[in-house]
């Protein structure tokens, strides 16, 4: 009987033992047991004190840190493909190495008539088979009509309003899908990206995220653009590339993610989504509400569709509630905003180009 005793396992208090197991269960009970260091609510210091903390561990957990370290001298360096006239711009592909071994290819479309510096938006895609869909370039009549009306014309139309646009190819995807992929004609090589890079303790988000960061670095350095004025806004995968930049890099002015906000217990921790969403112990710092804290004071708007059935709107609007009291801490609640669309997971022009008119024109 006491060795039976001894083996037995201990049960505490409050925590009873279940007789059949419920994997969804057991994961929102992992949910619930998170740490969650930097929840906001939780913390006893100043709004700048806490970001300072907590944004370093953001970046050693994506694998930026250890990418600084590794490329602390690297330039990213950029050749030329094409050019095209579309009447309002020049539209331009370019292939960006934002490592020695990774090449980024990207859309650059430049309004005409440039006079001084322009404002930058960089639009990193979402899983779209054709990585250039946000800069206008479809492979058919009918394809076009379909990004036009659902706004997936991301980067084309912001270029209409005055701003040189990059649409970077997302890592994982065109020209950057593993061989295997390629071959097989698959959108994209999230999957490969994700298991094989945590071997190596990277995080495909946090490569992404680098990516945009080596983007802006070529941009400033070589484009006339306006540094005060740095936009970075996506979709869906694109938009989840767009809050985590804006957490990271503070050279952005304006974060913009669309169709991706919401609590992760509420989204990618009870719905299928794609491996490249997953952060390993992101739980253990924060929930997105913390995370999207990191922008602040800088200008944010959270685009969300009401419909969103991937990413429901009730926990996406509870987390807003933790964003905004990050930045009424620091005084400038009214440099964040939530726009919800009136339909699903799509992109919504109209509450963008209302936000960046209102406060870039000020």
């Amino acid at each position: 009987m006491l060795m039976m005793a001894v083996l037995l396992p201990a049960i505490s208090r409050g925590q009873e033992r279940v007789e059949k197991v419920d994997a969804q269960h057991q994961f929102d009970i992992q949910y619930a047991q998170a740490g969650m260091k930097y929840a906001f609510e939780d913390y006893k210091g100043s709004a700048k004190s806490w970001q300072k903390k907590f944004r370093r561990e953001l970046a050693d957990l994506l694998g930026i840190t250890r990418l600084q370290e590794l490329y602390k001298d690297f330039v990213p360096t950029a050749k030329q493909i094409d050019s095209e006239d579309i009447g309002f711009a020049t539209r331009e592909r370019w292939h960006i190495w934002t490592e020695p071994t990774m090449i980024i290819p990207v859309v650059i479309i430049r309004p005409k008539d440039i006079k001084g510096p322009m404002p930058l938006c960089i639009t990193p895609q979402g899983h779209n088979a054709n990585p250039e869909v946000y800069s206008g370039i479809a492979n058919n009549e009918k394809e076009l009509a379909s990004f036009e009306a659902k706004h997936a014309n991301v980067a084309y139309r912001i270029a209409q309003k005055g701003f040189i646009t990059i649409n970077p190819t997302t890592r994982g995807f065109g020209l950057t899908r593993h061989a295997d992929d390629i071959a097989a004609g698959k959108r994209s090589s999230c999957k490969y990206y994700h298991q094989r890079g945590l071997l190596a303790g990277r995080a495909i988000v946090g490569d992404r995220v680098w990516d945009v960061m080596k983007v802006l670095d070529w941009a400033l350095a070589n484009l006339p653009v306006d540094k005060n004025r740095v936009v970075v806004t996506g979709n869906s995968g694109g938009g989840t590339v767009s809050i985590y930049a804006g957490a990271i890099d503070e050279r952005i002015s304006l974060c913009a993610p669309s169709s991706c906000f919401c609590s992760y217990e509420g989204s990618i921790g009870t719905i299928y989504h794609c491996y490249c969403n997953y952060v390993a112990g992101i739980m253990q710092l924060c929930n997105m509400g913390d995370l999207a804290g990191l922008v602040a004071p800088r200008k944010l708007l959270i685009i969300n569709g009401a419909k969103d059935d991937i990413f429901p709107i009730g926990p996406a609007r509870e987390e807003f509630k933790t964003t905004k009291a990050v930045y009424k801490a620091m005084g400038v609640a009214e440099n964040c905003e939530m726009y919800e669309g009136n339909g699903g997971h799509r992109y919504y022009a109209e509450g963008f180009h209302d936000f960046w008119a209102r406060h870039f024109k000020k």
